[in-house]
């Protein structure tokens, strides 16, 4: 009796792993995800204990958590179709930092209360302004790569 020999799903090249969560980019994610942590665990507090005291800061901060909850799981999750979608993001992210920081010097009346991306992320250490920084570079050398 012979053996007829098919091409199986396990035969094929093995994948490389996920690029993203190598070397600086395990930094990275490791930086995500503390975001996520700290701005979803702010947020939630905010919105469900004092929302009416300032409604657009504590909005603002579930925005930026559900943005960092994203980045974290795209580049955790890896791969070109992951990475693409982590860049735009980190791109939104970006935009978003820098328009509620502006926003927030020039009308801190707007701001009874800070949000994440208040005054760029002073409050964070400007992590909030450097990150999506870092992260559009190491996206955008982890796709030469």
């Amino acid at each position: 009796m012979t053996e007829r020999t098919q091409a199986r799903p396990d035969d094929g090249p093995k994948p490389a792993g996920n690029k993203l969560v190598k070397g600086p980019g395990i930094l990275l994610v490791w930086l995500y995800g503390v975001m996520s942590v700290g701005s979803v665990s702010r947020s939630v507090y905010e919105v469900a204990v004092k929302f009416d005291h300032a409604p657009l800061a504590y909005s603002l901060s579930m925005v930026a958590a559900v943005v960092y909850c994203f980045i974290t799981y795209t580049l955790v999750r890896g791969g070109e179709t992951a990475r693409r979608a982590a860049l735009v993001c980190c791109a939104a992210e970006l935009v978003g930092v820098l328009s509620v920081g502006t926003w927030t010097l020039a009308d801190p009346g707007a701001f009874p209360d800070s949000s994440v991306w208040s005054e760029f992320g002073m409050g964070y250490l400007f992590i909030p302004v450097l990150l999506p920084l870092t992260g559009i570079a190491w996206l955008r050398r982890a796709r030469a790569a």
